[in-house]
């Protein structure tokens, strides 16, 4: 394994932390900084926004860089946003914070995504990309109890100081390890320039593939955001054991992640399809079984894994059709935030309209059934292959 995935998956890592680490800490940060708990809630949202908005714009504004020093800065920017929220004197600096370091996230992933598969054979693209974002993985299995347990040692403060070093680490080590061709835009290629970008979005299939990422991203997140209520309200687990079934859920997050690589590598829609279809009948059957222990500590761990076995061979296939420009991979990491967004509203509204706590579960496969269909026309359509596995700067270079 090159050593400069490695040190992507370190940035991931760290990134990752940032994102879902403030759910552990909210009650003490609401406390510390004399806010609502409606209010610490836009620490989440205000950074799930900011991705959406910033995958883009931040892609845009960086495409004719080098890409190796764009990583670099993305992770300076990070590390910027952490020590902001790490000092925060209130409320307001601790959401610029927060705000700061959500404009890395989705150029980090969909930049980083394109030059990880360039450091290895092409028939391994999937899988480099994969070993990228398992550091995004990881960060979800550790990251609400690495903050929870920082925090009630140390406070909420050395939290966000202990990410600024892993911020730090990870930029030394991108610039140390990831090689300068991998990221290297030749002159002249299709990623110079917004035109050439915005070109790559006459594609069907570039659009086919932001919704199945959108749909399939939104029906698992549209259940994730209520299964501590589930657990609790309907299997009858304590609030105490919600902790570790998010690990577990983690778990196969991680499992699907390298699983889905290496699948896509060998068939990539085939792998798309069988994980869309495998979320949908794992959702569908944790809604019937949500009150069975056994059931629920299989199905949350199926969720993850299904829910992120599509990934890789998304962001490969989008990046495909789109011949390999950057703009593209940010697209679907804003396509995979709006679908959060999406999901959890629809699960929220079908629990305010009294139909429980397994309603959020059901809505979830009916969301990603709609993915699902939308990924098996994509599939099927005469120009489901890209006349080259990228543009030529994208193909993998190996020295």
């Amino acid at each position: 394994m090159p050593a400069g995935l490695v040190a992507l998956a370190l940035g991931g890592f760290g990134i990752g932390l940032t994102e879902f680490v403030i759910a552990g800490l909210l009650p003490q940060v609401g406390r510390s900084l004399a806010v609502s708990e409606v209010a610490a809630g836009w620490l989440i949202s205000g950074y799930a926004l900011t991705v959406a908005v910033g995958a883009i714009a931040v892609t845009a504004a960086t495409s004719g860089l080098p890409r190796k020093p764009v990583l670099v800065g993305l992770v300076a920017l990070f590390v910027a946003g952490n020590l902001l929220s790490a000092l925060a004197p209130n409320y307001e600096v601790m959401l610029l914070g927060r705000v700061v370091a959500a404009l890395c996230h989705g150029t980090f992933f969909g930049l980083g995504s394109l030059v990880a598969r360039r450091m290895v054979p092409p028939d391994r693209a999937s899988r480099a990309v994969a070993v990228m974002f398992a550091g995004l993985t990881v960060a979800n299995v550790l990251g609400v109890p690495f903050g929870a347990l920082v925090g009630e040692r140390w406070g909420w403060r050395a939290t966000f100081w202990a990410i600024t070093g892993i911020g730090v680490v990870a930029a030394v080590a991108i610039a140390a390890l990831v090689p300068a061709w991998a990221g290297k835009v030749p002159a002249g290629g299709r990623a110079d320039g917004l035109r050439a970008q915005l070109s790559a979005f006459r594609s069907t299939q570039v659009w086919l593939t932001l919704t199945a990422t959108a749909l399939g991203y939104g029906g698992m997140f549209g259940a994730f955001s209520y299964l501590a209520y589930t657990f609790t309200d309907v299997t009858g687990f304590s609030s105490t054991d919600v902790a570790w079934l998010l690990i577990v859920y983690g778990s196969g997050l991680v499992a699907g992640n390298m699983a889905g690589g290496r699948g896509a590598d060998h068939d990539r829609d085939l792998t798309l399809i069988v994980s869309l279809a495998g979320l949908t009948a794992t959702l569908t059957a944790f809604g019937l079984l949500a009150s069975s222990h056994t059931a629920s500590v299989i199905l949350v761990f199926l969720t993850g894994l299904f829910g992120f076995a599509s990934v890789p061979g998304m962001i490969t296939r989008v990046t495909d059709h789109a011949h390999g420009v950057p703009l593209a991979a940010g697209a679907n990491v804003s396509a995979s935030n709006v679908g959060n967004a999406l999901g959890a509203w629809l699960g929220g509204l079908a629990i305010s309209a009294g139909l429980g706590y397994t309603a959020p579960l059901y809505v979830g496969a009916a969301i990603v059934l709609l993915g699902l269909a939308v990924m098996t026309y994509a599939a099927r359509r005469p120009d489901r292959h890209p006349r080259t596995p990228a543009s030529p700067h994208e193909l993998p270079t190996t020295r």
